[in-house]
């Protein structure tokens, strides 16, 4: 689970040219403008991550014009991810220790957009237990996996901005979930409409085994249509064996989309060897969509070439231990209002 707030160190304070009351400063791996002489390099402060909903509390006032939520923000040319609170805002008998998760104590919780109606559909249970969500965890709190896996070879993917939707077979019963949900078929909802547009069920059930698939569905009437399409479609990002409990390495991946003729996410490098600086990977992030030359790509998804699972790594940081995480492009999040 992300921890949107939390005890960290500022390790590094950087100047702002023309600027003399606010400063940069480095937290995990965050850029954050905070004020000048605020804090020293080394010292605790709060801090709370981008899409963070906080509470109508008079610490917060300054954040209501924003609905209470922390976004993306440039101040004085610098882009600035999150913020930084002195620990004063704390009165709590625990020790605070680097890392502290903090957010119940303060009521923070995660913003989340609206669903459409087209998207929500009628509920047929919560999302199955034996598929993973396909959640990515930010890279900038994976500065220690980053170090550890610095330089093998991985292959990069666009993060497409749409809505999530995982299409599964098991047992012979076919399955569609939103990103939280299983959903019964209905002719208003968007992900039943593309499952069979795009004859889905019929495509999974030549594999003959137990499987989901997961994806993007992108285009009018979701996330704006960043990418101008013409109706709906999926792009491909996962394909999870249900009875082995694994995702398939990168080769086998291309070999079963192309079989079950279903399009995968743009594939942006498949031979990039991964560096631990992240400022780097958040460089590599800025570019325009494959899909849209005219609109900022919400960013890159990285993984090896062979799948990975490593939970001491990890540390109950990346999801299910998976070695999969994301890089969301700056320019993106200023450009929507993220």
């Amino acid at each position: 689970m992300r921890n949107l707030a939390s005890i960290q160190i500022i390790k590094e304070l950087i100047p702002i040219e023309g600027a003399d009351a606010i400063e940069i400063a480095a937290v995990l791996g965050w850029r954050v403008v905070v004020k000048k002489g605020e804090f020293k390099i080394g010292d605790k402060c709060i801090y709370c991550e981008i899409d963070s909903l906080m509470p109508n509390r008079p610490e917060f006032e300054f954040l209501k014009p924003r609905a209470m939520r922390i976004r993306t923000v440039r101040l004085r040319g610098q882009v600035s991810q999150g913020i930084c609170f002195p620990l004063t805002l704390l009165s709590i008998d625990t020790k605070i220790e680097e890392g502290l998760d903090v957010t119940e104590i303060l009521g923070i919780t995660k913003y989340e957009a609206p669903i459409p109606a087209s998207l929500s559909g009628k509920v047929k249970g919560s999302f199955p237990s034996f598929i993973p969500k396909s959640d990515e965890t930010r890279v900038q709190v994976l500065q220690t996996v980053l170090d550890k896996y610095n330089g093998i070879t991985c292959y990069v993917t666009e993060k497409l901005d749409g809505s999530s939707v995982t299409y599964f077979i098991k047992n012979g019963e076919f399955g569609v979930c939103s990103r939280n949900l299983e959903l019964l078929e209905t002719e208003e909802n968007t992900f039943w409409k593309v499952a069979r547009q795009l004859d889905i069920e019929n495509k999974l059930r030549t594999l003959n085994r137990n499987c989901a698939i997961q994806g993007e569905l992108i285009g009018e009437n979701v996330q704006s249509n960043k990418y101008k399409l013409r109706g709906q479609t999926v792009k491909f990002f996962n394909f999870f064996d249900i009875d082995k409990r694994q995702y398939v390495s990168f080769s086998e991946f291309k070999q079963l989309f192309k079989k079950l003729d279903l399009d995968i996410v743009p594939i942006i490098d498949e031979n990039y060897s991964l560096t631990n600086d992240i400022e780097s990977l958040v460089k590599t992030s800025v570019a325009k969509s494959v899909l849209n030359l005219e609109a900022w790509r919400e960013g890159i998804v990285i993984r090896p070439l062979t799948e990975t699972i490593d939970y001491i790594a990890s540390g109950g940081l990346l999801h299910n231990d998976r070695l999969s995480f994301k890089v969301i492009n700056p320019e993106f999040l200023l450009k929507y209002g993220e």
